[in-house]
């Protein structure tokens, strides 16, 4: 119930948030004589859509298993993730362009007024603190979605930031230094892109959760009352939880009943034990001593 509330509450700041932004800015470009601020805003815009798809999938992640579905659904948060990282990397590309563009064909720039530069101050700081309360709950929940939205925010203060300069310098003088700060914010946006476009994949994908994680798990088995030692251990990610495949050996003297007691505890323990652990599937093999 507590999760579901810091959901709606995520969902709330970004979506209202970004809509009064947007129409700050837009006001801010068409009456400071902005043509990037009015860009700017468009972005801001876009960002409304962003959160909108972070809510839905994050949402439907959370359905319980039904008969269609009986692992459950936390994949569609990964999806969501998917379409929110080609987002982000079509917003880059867009920011690129222009920047090119402009360059490219010598276009003329109209010298703004002060009233952009206070829009774009204004605009850092606000969605550089969406960022960070965004990406605070979306660690908490360990939701790859709302990483991903708040890196949607972090892009538009990035923007924000380009405005300002290009703004400023246009002012001074150097109206080419907003395409320039444009061209680098890209290549910054575009990374962030691929980074959440490869991780989405990678949950999808029943990757393994990686040499480490497994290392420390088989230390944790091992030291349950009962393993002689371990045959086979295989992990893989499943949207943002974590199934584990098991085969332990244990006394080949011992009764079935007492066998099944040591796997029901190490099942029982590593799910304890490890949060993220949605089921463990254990199966026991007599040791070869």
């Amino acid at each position: 119930m507590e999760e579901q509330k810091i959901i709606k509450k995520l969902s709330a700041v970004g979506i209202l948030g970004n809509v009064i932004l947007a129409g700050f800015k837009l006001f801010s470009g068409i009456i400071g004589n902005s043509g990037a601020m009015i860009s700017d805003a468009v972005h801001s815009l876009s960002d409304v859509f962003a959160t909108f798809i972070a809510y839905i999938g994050v949402i439907l992640s959370k359905r319980p298993e039904d008969k269609e579905h009986p692992y459950g659904h936390e994949r569609l948060e990964c999806v969501a993730s998917l379409i929110l990282g080609m987002i982000l990397m079509g917003t880059g590309i867009g920011i690129g362009y222009s920047g090119i563009h402009k360059l490219v064909i010598h276009e003329e720039i109209r010298i703004p007024t002060v009233l952009p530069l206070i829009a774009a101050i204004i605009s850092i700081v606000i969605k550089e603190a969406m960022f960070w309360y965004t990406m605070y709950y979306a660690k908490k929940m360990d939701s790859t979605a709302f990483k991903a939205d708040a890196w949607h925010h972090r892009s538009d203060a990035l923007s924000s930031i380009g405005s300002f300069v290009g703004i400023g310098l246009a002012k001074i003088g150097y109206p080419v230094m907003d395409q320039v700060a444009s061209l680098i914010i890209c290549l910054f946006i575009f990374n962030v892109a691929l980074d959440i476009l490869k991780d989405s994949l990678s949950k999808m994908l029943d990757t393994s959760c990686g040499s480490e994680f497994e290392e420390e798990l088989k230390c944790f088995i091992l030291k349950q009352q009962g393993v002689v030692h371990i045959d086979l251990l295989r992990t893989r990610q499943f949207g943002n939880r974590i199934y584990i495949d098991l085969e332990i050996a244990v006394r080949k003297d011992m009764l079935l009943v007492e066998a099944h007691e040591i796997a029901e505890r190490v099942h029982d323990n590593i799910e304890q034990q490890y949060s993220n652990v949605k089921h463990v599937m254990v199966h026991v093999n007599p040791a070869n001593e």
